[in-house]
């Protein structure tokens, strides 16, 4: 199969061209004032070629914030103030927030924005960093009151709500789903968690890891069900849910329901203006659109095919678009292996690299279930493919060392799975006999 040359994929790209399209633009506008737009202007800041003028527009009213943090706010262990992303010792002259204001159109022709009130905002350089939405599952009853997503400020506010001792349902036994059903029993809900898959966060953790990590949930009270699939949540005559059905005919009562059942990308604006979109907004390598004077970055856009929900990609991606906004130099964003580190209801878990064992590919596998303790390596040719941490994660940053430089690990086998440290060792020690051996 051919590949599409970089025209096919970006028809647009002869439109619109600025004058030098890598120098930095007189006034560029950021659409988002979430965590990776925050980034970028942060990035930006510190560049001395940065724009002349940034204007930030935010849909939510408030202030940019962490949002890795709201499921510590929903379970009560920090202030509101503790999620605020400030730009600390960085001056934002020449900077201009429009916070609460949505962007309804993009005049691409004209390069100007209109949003939802306000004069509209001329640009020379567009970035859009418009997020993601929670993906929603098509089952009736899925709009009805009291359910809705756990993604920003509102969704939190309203969890916050929830009378102790009311019953909650959620979808959704990744990440995500976990920390909101954790926060929830932290405030004295009854909290059962549906998940479609047979163990939890099936994606970073294997059988074993997951068994635990679920027997440690319930017996601090959380109901699971595993291979659960929602049928419909059935509400009273006010609107509001009371019920979820299951496709196998059981009914839970439910005072409200948090779907954390996966993420979607914000692309309405996008494809709005007719810019290529496929399941995100389509990018380049430096993370141009197939509009050159508009720019995409994180949730919201697709690179190669991919589409992003982790924090370490993202904040590549800000590296590559801040200096190609300030006319540096950049090599492009290019995909690399990432490892996930977790900590769910205060359990720590690191992983990489496959979740199951692919034929040719052998473990080794350290479990202390009295201790909370349980290693699995994946190896193949003697080289680390992945790991799962669950517990002790001090070791993962050193396994995915060896795993990302291919290191040949068959002279520190017997030691591998008590640490990275020993293994590293013993690798040097056998490279330096070698180099004796051959003088």
């Amino acid at each position: 199969m051919s590949q599409k040359s970089s025209q096919d994929r970006f028809p647009n790209a002869s439109r619109n061209l600025p004058s030098d399209p890598c120098s930095a633009p007189t006034h560029l506008v950021i659409v988002g004032n979430g965590m990776a737009g925050h980034r970028l202007l942060s990035a930006l800041l510190k560049h001395p070629e940065r724009p002349e003028r940034i204007t930030v527009l935010g849909e939510e009213s408030s202030a940019a914030y962490n949002r890795i943090l709201l499921s510590s706010w929903l379970a009560d262990e920090i202030e509101r103030d503790a999620l605020d992303l400030p730009l600390e010792n960085i001056a934002t002259a020449g900077v201009t927030w429009r916070l609460g204001e949505r962007v309804v159109t993009i005049d691409r022709q004209r390069r100007r924005i209109h949003t939802d009130r306000g004069e509209p905002v001329d640009y020379d350089r567009l970035v859009l960093a418009t997020g993601s939405r929670p993906a929603l599952p098509d089952v009736p009853g899925i709009r009805l009151g009291n359910v809705g997503g756990f993604r920003d400020l509102v969704d939190t506010t309203w969890l916050t709500s929830r009378p102790a001792g009311s019953r909650a349902v959620v979808l959704g036994g990744g990440l995500l789903g976990l920390e909101a059903a954790e926060g929830l029993r932290k405030r004295g809900l009854a909290v059962t968690v549906l998940q479609r898959s047979e163990r939890l966060m099936n994606r970073q953790l294997d059988e074993t890891a997951a068994s635990w990590l679920r027997s440690e949930l319930e017996g601090r009270g959380l109901a699971i069900e595993t291979h659960a699939r929602l049928a419909a949540c059935e509400g009273d005559a006010d609107g509001n849910v009371t019920t979820v059905r299951l496709e196998d005919g059981r009914r839970l009562p439910a005072a409200c329901v948090v779907v954390a059942t996966g993420i979607t990308p914000h692309t309405a604006l996008a494809r709005q203006s007719g810019l290529n979109v496929a399941r995100g907004i389509v990018v380049d390598a430096t993370l141009t659109t197939s509009d050159p004077a508009i720019h995409a970055l994180g949730e919201c856009c697709e690179f190669e095919g991919r589409t992003y929900g982790l924090v370490d990609p993202i904040w590549r991606q800000v590296e590559v678009l801040a200096a190609r906004l300030c006319s540096q130099p950049t090599g492009g964003y290019r995909e690399s292996p990432c490892a996930t580190r977790l900590k769910v209801a205060n359990i720590s878990i690191y992983a990489f690299g496959p979740v199951e064992t692919p034929p040719g590919h052998e473990t080794l596998v350290y479990a202390d279930p009295e201790n909370g303790d349980y290693r699995r390596l994946l190896l193949h040719d003697n080289r680390l493919v992945g790991a799962v941490l669950y517990g002790d994660t001090t070791a993962g940053p050193g396994y995915f060392h060896h795993a990302r430089e291919e290191h040949d690990l068959s002279a520190c086998r017997e030691v591998l799975l008590f640490g990275a440290d020993d293994a590293t060792r013993l690798l040097a020690e056998s490279a330096t006999r070698k180099l004796e051996e051959a003088a």
